[in-house]
């Protein structure tokens, strides 16, 4: 769990999962090969919940302190077919968009991946289309890397490179 001014990062649970079906099944998650069947969420869902068995981290479900309410899912990601280690961001609540949780979630993200996961890079893969994901990126100090490889299942994604927060 982490924690920051405003807010708790949390594994997620299954209590999470209205938030995270709305969301996937919604026109919102276009960005990221949605919207998608309940089954297909569903999946998705486990897979998230399943990526802290499996690595012993995962994308934290975002809660505003003292209230327990899933509003995002952020934080670091590694499929075993992701090129590369990614910090990651679903906003599923919109009344969050342009709040600054985000960024906030994300910051104590990228400083968790960096000095108590050891990780030497992290990117985000954007798709070109998504401008407040891209515009998120840019304001966590990452930079556009054209030489970097996309996943295979988002093949013209972006991929923008944190910089190195030191340990």
């Amino acid at each position: 769990m982490l924690t920051t001014e405003r807010l708790t990062l949390r594994r997620p649970k299954a209590s999470d999962w209205p938030a995270f079906r709305d969301f996937l099944t919604s026109e919102r998650s276009r960005a990221i090969g949605g919207p998608d069947h309940i089954g297909v969420a569903w999946r998705t869902f486990a897979s998230e919940i399943g990526h802290w068995d499996i690595n012993g981290f995962g994308m934290w479900s975002v809660t505003r302190t003292g209230d327990d309410t899933n509003i995002a899912l952020i934080g670091p990601w590694h499929p075993i077919d992701w090129p590369e280690k990614e910090i990651g961001w679903m906003v599923l609540d919109p009344a969050v968009e342009g709040t600054g949780i985000a960024t906030e979630a994300a910051r104590a993200a990228i400083n968790h991946a960096f000095t108590e996961l050891g990780w030497d890079t992290a990117v985000s893969y954007i798709d070109p289309d998504n401008y407040r994901s891209i515009a998120l990126a840019e304001k966590l100090g990452a930079v556009r890397d054209d030489a970097a490889t996309p996943p295979e299942r988002y093949p013209g994604a972006y991929v923008y490179r944190h910089p190195r927060v030191a340990a």
